[in-house]
């Protein structure tokens, strides 16, 4: 989010902080920083407030109070302070019918207001921060929202038609097939009409029973404010994070104001907001304040959270006392009571975020200051057993890695098996797998083209990992699975995979010294390793490990390599690696490996027969480029007198 600095002196006062040395505050005890940047007359703190924080932070206020809070100073000018003084007014009714989905919803109607282009100040303070003015009303909105974290939306009074004298608005669930106009994005001329499917909160005008608004996403193209607009309803409101970021997420409209929704703001937040937009507009637009409807359905009380001291003390690896943590935590607004070695804490009402112990023990450990918390290393204690799946899952790995196997780690998750994910991350993962039989194969499918990359023969792969199923009662099990395969052609399974895979399960148990029921099937694989670990005896101590000399590590290329063939006719005492040589000097930088895969001799000559593999760490190699390099090969090949077959 970006900040200004002149802003937040709006609430900080006559501060002697700099825009960076409050930036380094908010990194030391808050937030990630990515940058400060001069603008101007005015300073530019670009502030990673992460979902953890965003209930509270996603505003200006909210940024003034961590950097008071972390100096130990009250704000010179909180507009959270004392209760909104809003008027009363029975012009507008609000009928909600979905208490969870929208608790609480105000609306303020202000009549003979001038719309025109924003002063000066206000388009300056929103430019300033990537903000495009659009005129005095909707840069009001903008203005609060950035001010406060409390999204607003101004209508068109005029546009809607009053019943009995009053403007009336429900607040209720889309119907499946239902539309909305929403307001045209950023650069786009035209409204966007969204289809619903019966799961989005609406704003409807209750006199026609038209969708207005997408609630808490984006607001309907109708009864948008426009140069002629003389009366204004402004909307402040309460609506359910999951539903709104479900809408967003789906439809692709990820805004300011969806985003600070879906975070939860607090719900006493709206008559504030309320409160400083229409100051704002009288002050902008004129006009009168015919009063604020304030429709709250449920209240969310803060939790009083008990804390033990010695567990704050023994959680951040400090050592201070009572009255110090107390004094802390009054210092981020929460109200405090200390009981010998108990601290009874409750958060102010703007930080929905502080809800269990470990919430307020980290607000101690972020103002006290994380320099503070010293490094202790742990105390050497003796070894008193033997992890046995650990023990044998080494010895497995060490015979399958001398015999080429690379291993792999597959997604516990899969398109369809037997047990299904109440919320699932992807829609080809939504179940658990129940082996890993099917990675495999499919692993082996993927990576058996790239066998002349590696410099194999084949593709040898092995995973041991967690599978879930379902017992005789249907209750979800978990166990630890072995599975290997094995891939010969890149074209799929040949049929002679099973043989080299019965001989790798046989040094498999003679290593371990049982007998293993494999299940194989098409090159691949798999034993319960749960299972097969009962039967084996306990190890008494870890095998020797003898660490490698020197590591070296190379980033590798993510685009495709192409493979060329020479065979040539040279002397019978001419030496594979000599020719090798010649090959690679003259291929270039972007032959990344060359492998003899024939050798004979005849009538007194010696064919060699070499595999030639091309890979660019930035783009696809094409057949004439891959060409061109072998027509270097071929040339350097011509001048040591060898002949091409």
């Amino acid at each position: 989010m970006l900040v200004s600095f002149n802003w937040l002196k709006d609430y900080l006062g006559d501060t002697k902080l700099t825009a960076a040395q409050a930036a380094d505050l908010l990194g030391q005890h808050a937030f990630e920083i990515e940058g400060v940047v001069a603008k101007g007359e005015d300073f530019v703190i670009d502030v990673d407030v992460l979902p953890n924080r965003s209930s509270d932070s996603l505003c200006h206020r909210g940024i003034a109070r961590e950097i008071a809070s972390i100096v130990d100073k009250p704000l010179a000018t909180d507009p959270l302070t004392n209760s909104p003084e809003l008027t009363e007014t029975d012009l507008i009714e609000i009928d909600i019918k979905e208490e969870e989905a929208c608790p609480r919803f105000t609306a303020s109607l202000l009549t003979d207001v001038t719309v025109k282009e924003s002063p000066a100040w206000l388009k300056n303070r929103l430019e300033t921060i990537g903000q495009k003015s659009i005129n005095n009303i909707v840069d009001a909105t903008n203005y609060v929202m950035f001010a406060l974290g409390q999204p607003l939306h101004a209508y068109d009074a005029d546009l809607f038609p009053q019943v009995a004298g009053k403007w009336r608005f429900c607040v209720r669930y889309a119907k499946e097939g239902e539309t909305v106009e929403l307001i045209a994005e950023g650069g786009k001329n035209e409204a966007r009409v969204v289809e619903l499917t019966g799961s989005e909160l609406l704003i409807v005008d209750q006199s026609s029973n038209r969708p207005i608004s997408l609630a808490g996403v984006k607001g309907g193209s109708f009864a948008g404010v426009h140069l002629g607009t003389k009366k204004v309803i402004i909307e402040a409101a309460h609506f359910d994070p999951v539903i709104t970021r479900r809408t967003a997420r789906r439809l692709g409209i990820v805004i300011d104001a969806s985003k600070r929704f879906e975070n939860e703001p607090s719900r006493e937040l709206p008559p504030f907001a309320q409160f400083e937009i229409i100051k704002l507009i009288k002050d902008i637009a004129g006009g009168n304040n015919e009063g604020t409807v304030d429709k709250y359905l449920k209240a969310a009380q803060q939790p009083e959270v008990t804390v033990s001291t010695d567990q704050v003390n023994n959680l951040l690896g400090i050592t201070i006392s009572g009255e110090e943590m107390k004094k802390i935590l009054e210092q981020v607004g929460c109200t405090v009571k200390l009981e010998d070695k108990t601290l009874v804490a409750k958060g102010p009402w703007e930080r929905t975020d502080l809800k269990i112990a470990e919430d307020f023990i980290e607000e101690i450990g972020r103002i006290y200051g994380y320099e503070h918390i010293k490094s202790v290393l742990p105390e050497k204690i003796s070894l008193n057993e033997i992890n046995k799946k650990h023990y044998y899952s080494e010895k497995i790995r060490h015979v399958l890695l001398s015999l080429g196997f690379s291993e792999v780690i597959t997604s516990s998750f899969r398109k369809k098996d037997e047990i299904q994910l109440l919320n699932a991350l992807a829609s080809d993962k939504s179940y658990l797998r129940s082996n890993l039989k099917q990675n495999i194969l499919e692993a082996l499918d993927k990576n058996a083209p790239h066998t002349d990359l590696l410099g194999a023969d084949d593709t040898r792969i092995f995973e041991i990992g967690t599978v879930f199923q379902k017992d005789k009662d249907n209750y979800i099990t978990e166990h630890t699975t072995l599975s290997l395969g094995v891939r010969i052609k890149s074209s799929g399974y040949s049929g002679k995979e099973d043989g080299v895979v019965k001989t790798v399960l046989e040094k498999v148990a003679e290593e371990l010294q049982t007998t293993i029921d494999w299940d194989l099937e098409k090159g691949v694989a798999e034993v319960n390793l749960s299972e097969l670990l009962e039967k084996l005896p306990e190890p008494t101590s870890y095998e020797a490990f003898t660490a490698a000399s020197t590591i070296s590590y190379k980033p590798f290329s993510m685009y495709p390599s192409m493979s060329r063939d020479i065979a040539l006719w040279v002397s019978e005492n001419t030496k594979a690696d000599m020719v090798e040589k010649v090959l690679t000097e003259a291929a270039g930088d972007l032959l990344v490996r060359t492998r003899l895969f024939d050798e004979f001799s005849k009538e007194g000559k010696l064919s060699l027969a070499f595999r030639m593999v091309f890979q660019s760490p930035e783009k696809t190699l094409t057949d004439e480029e891959v060409n061109g390099f072998m027509e270097k090969v071929y040339t350097a090949v011509a001048k040591e007198g060898w002949e091409v077959r």
